[in-house]
């Protein structure tokens, strides 16, 4: 009846946290639990309650000011000077401008929003289909995420696993630059025949685009550098970061306004609630499944029958991907890592390597309907119909799965870099 419930709540529409809350207090309520609603109170405070998680509003804080700074048209020209003269240029400019992108809002949303308001009319223009500049920009978007900083890395080192955040953000590069490679093959092949973007011919002017550029991609070598050398803790660097938004966004590029603060601030912290709800919500679950030692009888079962890594990682990989079409990535990060990743590290699987593994997987999902929130931002900007959308984003989904296989297989795409630096 607990699991009808849930069900229930999510068809209906009922956000996942209120679900998994109403889910809890049905459930309490009609067994031998004392104070019910106490416990599960408690249980989503005590959640909810621990200093590192102010990371997480201030990156997204930092983000969204990086947003309004200005920076995505220098991003764009910037990256159109490095990739513009390939086959395909605006298409690869496009998947390259959300790799910079990653590291200033390492959310996939945000860049979807961005970036596809400026690409998808250019796209247009330059003879591309408006449902495969959306399509494009949806994919390219789940890099965002992936590249450092970036706010599910954070919430999965800090409040699932206590995997060393470092690590997982240096893990993050490999997969990140592996992904925007094979989309850009893909349409050098697929998208090759459509016009060129056009060239800039002045030196000059080339050189003011990449010192332009280069003012947002040192922050996140700022942000994941000073990390590195155990200067500051992740929420000391979040707070370099909104720092540094501000002084580009205020006095370097001039764009940002006092009075857009207030805003910004707010827009923020509607986010950062969402977010610390579901994390609270969940934490109250897991509290429930630990209680009737549901994680115990998952593990006993699966150590018993999947004598393997790599019926393990299949398993793993299929189990994220279906997820993944009906829960947000954070949510179902936050149900299924405390069950999965204690069996990973018991199977000898490198707690980064399965990290990165699980954010990438999920992040497909952001791309699959009928959840997909990037495929519905893209969609508002693009307005060419899921239907048209999604038989677009199909090819693009199976290079992404393509990608997910290497890196479940091939460790050293994830783990080389942080093994690099010592972790």
């Amino acid at each position: 009846m607990v699991y009808i419930v849930l069900a229930t709540c999510l068809v209906i529409g009922v956000p996942i946290a209120f679900a998994i809350v109403a889910t809890l207090l049905y459930f309490m309520a009609t067994g031998d639990f004392p104070y019910n609603i106490r416990i599960v109170a408690t249980q989503m405070y005590g959640g909810m309650r621990s200093f590192p998680l102010l990371a997480i509003p201030l990156f997204i804080l930092a983000g969204d000011l990086m947003n309004e700074s200005g920076i995505t048209s220098r991003i764009i020209a910037f990256t159109s000077v490095l990739v513009g003269r390939c086959r395909a240029g605006l298409a690869m400019i496009n998947i390259w401008a959300s790799v910079v992108f990653a590291g200033l809002s390492g959310s996939a949303v945000a860049d979807t929003s961005a970036i596809g308001r400026v690409f998808i009319p250019e796209m247009e223009k330059r003879g591309y289909p408006r449902d495969f500049a959306a399509a494009i920009t949806a994919a390219s978007s789940v890099i965002g995420p992936i590249i450092p900083p970036s706010i599910p890395v954070i919430i999965y080192a800090l409040t699932v696993t206590g995997v060393s955040v470092p690590a997982l953000f240096l893990g993050g590069i490999g997969p990140g630059i592996l992904l925007a490679t094979l989309l850009s093959i893909y349409v050098m092949i697929f998208a090759g025949n459509f016009e060129q973007p056009e060239k800039t011919e002045d030196k000059d002017l080339k050189r003011t685009i990449l010192l332009q550029g280069i003012i947002p991609l040192l922050m996140p070598i700022f942000v994941v550098g000073s990390i590195l050398l155990g200067v500051v803790t992740p929420t000391e660097a979040a707070s370099f970061a909104v720092a540094y938004a501000l002084i580009v966004g205020l006095f370097i590029f001039r764009e940002l306004k006092f009075s857009a603060l207030p805003a910004i601030f707010g827009r923020s912290m509607r986010d950062s609630a969402v977010i610390m709800i579901v994390i609270g919500a969940v934490a109250a679950g897991n509290w429930l499944l630990t209680y009737n030692r549901i994680p115990n009888m998952i593990t006993d079962f699966t150590l018993e029958f999947m004598t393997a890594r790599w019926m393990f990682l299949i398993a793993a990989m299929l189990l994220f991907l279906f997820v993944g079409l009906f829960l947000e990535g954070i949510a179902a990060m936050l149900v299924l890592v405390p069950i999965l990743h204690p069996i990973a590290v018991t199977m000898g699987i490198d707690p980064t390597h399965f990290g990165i593994l699980v954010v990438f997987n999920l992040m497909i999902g952001l791309i699959t309907p009928p959840m997909g929130l990037c495929l519905f931002v893209a969609d508002s900007i693009a307005n060419v119909g899921l239907g048209r959308l999604t038989r677009q984003i199909i090819p693009l989904f199976l290079v992404e799965v393509l990608a997910l296989i290497i890196i479940a297989f091939v460790p050293a795409t994830v783990t080389g870099i942080p093994h690099l630096f010592g972790f």
